[in-house]
């Protein structure tokens, strides 16, 4: 034990040698509140953490970039809405259908009926004909010419069947003989037979770019559009197989289906019957929700009208929309991206730039683009956190840590078109090839520790030396 005592650092003089005084007290008083100030920024220092970014170059070996969108269509009706994919390296996907849904929407952009996943569009029947249109016109024409002037005495009949058409359109040609030998076979049905029953339907045609008051009156958005009317309401448009016989079937059908609906008003006493027959969309707006894959070169994806049975009408061609969501890259799990908003506020993306903005277009052959640079943003998740990015890298482990994001800066601006070329919502996007690196830094708990026995060894030994010199000086001066 006694030589244990040779190696003792700290010995300890005795109480009766050690004379207390008012400014030792002072200067220990002093001491202890400055401690306590250094100790709590020390503190502070290690609790919260400091954000640092930097720039570094994109080294993402991923050769697909996720492209996320959920985009309301104000005025396509979902029949025509299509989404195509074009980049520089000559990738062109045209329609493409897997991974998107549609939802039909209503005058406010609500979401209605569920149209289903955006399939490729129904093949439909054309039947072929021996006569030319010019043969078959031989004994009259049986279709009736329509024009502005006669098209609204014409509707008004009880049933009016009319086919609103252009020239040049390849379908509307193929059309015209079978629309006209239509005509010709409802006359047989004008009055009730043994063989037939009575079909009071009127049969029509309008040339659209001969009246094009007419067909924007009426809404015609594609050609040849088939619309059935009644007393000058219409009763819906037909899609199927063109083909006399589908044709006929399916005006018997709308017939009979108001004879039982007047039945039904005679029956219950009422006026009218409820809900008639209409068919037609409530409104031609359209939701276009999922997601795409496309390659990591610069690129766009766009929105447009177009069908593989109709010609676009360019001029009812309104692209108008509402992005609801835009991002890039695959979705962020909930409790991540809760935790990254937490540690990140000022640079974890919420909403993106394009959310929640309306794009009206101004008038015909306009539609808005948007040029989207996207940047890299690689956040640093620590080890606390780096087992939820897991999900990121579908079951891959995570790459050191990080969970990569994407920034957009964005600038959208109306085209004009050419009055033949149909306009589309188009998104173009370029990838940057520089990252932002983000990460967080603070103090280890040993640099903590470290600080904290400077702060007291430090202030103990300072303010030791001033109570010496002080004590000193002040003896010195009452010798004097």
């Amino acid at each position: 034990m006694g030589g244990l005592k040779g190696i003792d650092l700290f010995r300890k003089v005795p109480a009766d040698l050690t004379n207390a005084t008012f400014l030792g007290a002072c200067l220990s008083i002093a001491a202890t509140v400055f401690m306590a100030f250094l100790f709590a920024i020390e503190l502070w220092a290690f609790v919260v953490q400091s954000v640092e970014t930097g720039v570094v170059l994109d080294t993402n070996p991923d050769q697909l970039l996720r492209i996320n969108f959920n985009v309301t269509m104000l005025d396509l009706p979902c029949e025509y809405a299509a989404v195509d994919v074009v980049d520089v390296i000559g990738t062109n996907q045209m329609n493409v259908t897997k991974n998107v849904q549609k939802w039909s929407t209503d005058a406010s952009g609500a979401r209605l009926a569920y149209r289903g996943r955006n399939r490729e569009q129904k093949e439909l029947k054309h039947q072929e004909h021996a006569e030319t249109i010019e043969d078959m016109h031989a004994d009259g024409v049986h279709a009736v010419e329509l024009s502005d002037k006669s098209i609204k005495d014409f509707v008004g009949k009880d049933f009016a069947f009319v086919n609103f058409y252009a020239p040049w359109c390849v379908w509307c040609q193929r059309l015209a003989p079978t629309w006209e030998r239509l005509a010709e076979e409802v006359g047989k049905f004008e009055a009730e037979t043994d063989k037939h029953v009575a079909l009071n339907v009127s049969v029509g045609k309008v040339d659209c770019p001969g009246n094009p008051d007419v067909c924007n009156a009426h809404q015609i958005r594609a050609f040849p559009s088939m619309r059935l009317f009644k007393k000058g309401e219409p009763l819906g448009d037909y899609r199927d197989d063109r083909t006399v016989e589908a044709l006929l079937k399916w005006l018997k059908t709308k017939v009979n289906f108001d004879e039982q609906m007047k039945g039904w008003a005679v029956d219950h006493g009422a006026p009218g019957a409820p809900g008639a027959a209409l068919d037609l969309d409530d409104h031609p707006g359209c939701m276009l929700s999922g997601f795409v894959l496309v390659n990591r070169v610069p690129g766009n994806f766009h929105v447009e009208a177009r069908s593989a049975h109709h010609e676009i009408n360019a001029a009812l061609a309104n692209v108008s929309h509402v992005v609801n969501h835009l991002s890039f890259g695959p979705p962020v799990p909930s409790n991540l991206r809760r935790k990254l908003g937490k540690r990140y506020p000022d640079f974890f993306p919420g909403a993106q730039a394009l959310d929640g903005g309306a794009f009206i277009d101004g008038g015909a052959h306009e539609a808005v683009h948007h040029y989207i640079k996207v940047v890299s943003t690689h956040f640093d998740v620590g080890t606390f956190l780096s087992g939820l990015t897991s999900k990121l890298s579908r079951g891959a482990p995570p790459p050191e840590r990080t969970v990569v994001g994407y920034q957009m800066v964005t600038q959208s601006q109306t085209m004009h078109y050419h009055e033949l070329d149909v306009p589309e919502a188009k998104f173009s996007y370029d990838l940057s090839p520089m990252a932002v690196a983000v990460s967080s830094t603070g103090k280890h708990w040993y640099d903590f520790v470290t600080s904290c026995c400077a702060i007291i060894g430090g202030t103990f030994t300072t303010v030791g030396l001033l109570d010496g010199i002080l004590h000193k000086v002040l003896k010195a001066g009452k010798q004097l």
